[in-house]
């Protein structure tokens, strides 16, 4: 009898690799993907922990599921709270059967099912970061470089449970692009914890510009475009800015770890920057690229902030024009520097100086996507409604991350993955909608 699985993948990017290699592992030990829960052999939850609002929806999302899961199913818990809290789970969730960590993620039908019923093992280790993935059923797709950090950040607790930085080698990773693009993906967005110290732990001599030069050499296999999401401000410079600048396949999208703009506080974080120095980087990278589109988040209430660095952090907000932007009460973590701080903020002012903070982001945001109303767009159609409307994106919007442009088809089909001209008609939220452009 052939078994099911399902994956609910919370929290970032990062993760969504992840369930795509564990769910490898699970077709290799014989099982078969389903997309109702309901009727899945095995239910997986790749759990988020960096702050406490994720790891709630951790926890809530596996209790939904194990009281729809039919009976007999297994239930699955793995992902970062279960390599981070692995006992606690265990004594607090008895539904789940199995809290599978890291080290076994790649493994996971081993922990619930007898060996006799599984597959042969495929030949070599099982190992998560460079595991094959599953053929893609979309026409983007992240691609991870490397696991792991080795910053010491005062509010991040990820180098605790996802450990040091491990580099892939430049093969695999470009190996793993090329099946990606030979299976129809259009759109590879490379993806780490830090991906600009990618290289630098182990003894080689590749780039991220040297992966980017690479990836960029599939344009001819019908790749369209790359793009990079995490980037730590201070190492946005030399050859990796010139290669964003200037390969054929990278977009002028800039997704820059921020966090703050006052440098007392970001000293106070263990991070490097200051407002000044943040739009000096995003000046020149306006000035190479005037069309370009910039992503950050920031923490909000971390301890010692004041009304002085809160009112800096405003102000950086209002003039720096970032069209996407995510603002984050601190969380109060475990295993961090900041854990032991003295100088921790209330909840509730950090809760108001976020909502003041998004309320300035919303006029902005709504502004700059306004003024591209009229405008014509090259979009890539991610998915087909069945309103017959087609869900796409520009450059400007990185997949699961942004807002998307509705298109109406006009009768007219396409598939997903198509580039589409449109003309931009309205605004609605973080979304807009257009028509075909009909030239």
């Amino acid at each position: 009898m052939t078994r099911t699985f399902y994956i609910e993948t919370l929290g970032c990017a990062k993760n969504a690799v992840d369930s795509d290699k564990a769910a490898q592992g699970l077709i290799e030990d014989g099982l078969v993907a389903t997309e109702d829960p309901t009727q899945a052999d095995v239910v997986v939850v790749n759990t988020c922990a960096f702050i406490d609002a994720a790891r709630e929806e951790s926890i809530n999302t596996t209790l939904e599921l194990s009281g729809s899961r039919k009976a007999g199913a297994k239930l699955v818990v793995t992902g970062c709270m279960a390599q981070r809290y692995e006992d606690e789970l265990k004594t607090a969730l008895p539904e789940v059967d199995a809290i599978v960590g890291f080290a076994h993620e790649a493994n996971i039908a081993e922990q619930i099912f007898e060996p006799v019923t599984l597959k042969s093992k495929p030949i070599g280790v099982r190992d998560l970061l460079d595991m094959p993935r599953p053929k893609p059923d979309s026409p983007w797709a992240y691609l991870k470089v490397a696991e792991g950090c080795n910053r010491n950040c005062a509010f991040c607790a990820i180098p605790t449970f996802r450990g040091k930085q491990r580099s892939r080698s430049m093969e695999s990773i470009v190996d793993e692009a090329r099946m990606l693009v030979n299976n129809g993906v259009k759109e590879i967005v490379l993806v780490a914890q830090d991906i600009a110290w990618y290289g630098r732990d182990v003894d080689d001599d590749a780039t991220l510009s040297d992966i980017m030069r690479e990836i960029d050499k599939l344009r001819g296999d019908g790749l369209e475009i790359q793009r990079l999401v995490y980037i730590y401000p201070s190492e946005l410079r030399g050859d990796l800015l010139e290669t964003m600048l200037t390969l054929p396949s990278s977009v002028p999208y800039f997704d820059l770890s921020l966090q703050h703009a006052h440098p007392e506080l970001l000293r106070h974080m263990k991070r490097p920057g200051s407002s000044e120095k943040f739009h000096e980087l995003i000046s020149t990278i306006r000035e190479a690229k005037p069309e370009a589109v910039f992503r950050s988040n920031f923490i909000v209430g971390f301890p010692g902030e004041t009304e002085t660095h809160h009112n800096e952090l405003v102000t950086f907000i209002e003039k720096a024009d970032l069209t996407w932007t995510g603002f984050f009460p601190y969380s109060h973590e475990k295993d961090t520097t900041a854990y032991t701080y003295s100088d921790q903020i209330d909840s509730e002012l950090a809760q108001m100086r976020t909502r003041e903070l998004q309320r300035a982001q919303d006029h902005i945001t709504q502004r700059l996507l306004l003024s591209t109303v009229g405008s014509r767009q090259r979009v890539m159609v991610d998915s087909m409604n069945t309103s017959g409307s087609l869900t796409t994106r520009g450059f400007d919007s990185a997949p699961e991350i942004d807002g998307v442009i509705h298109v109406d088809t006009q009768g007219s089909m396409y598939s997903r993955g198509d580039f589409i001209d449109v003309e931009i008609a309205e605004v609605s939220g973080v979304d807009r909608h257009a028509q075909l452009f009909l030239s």
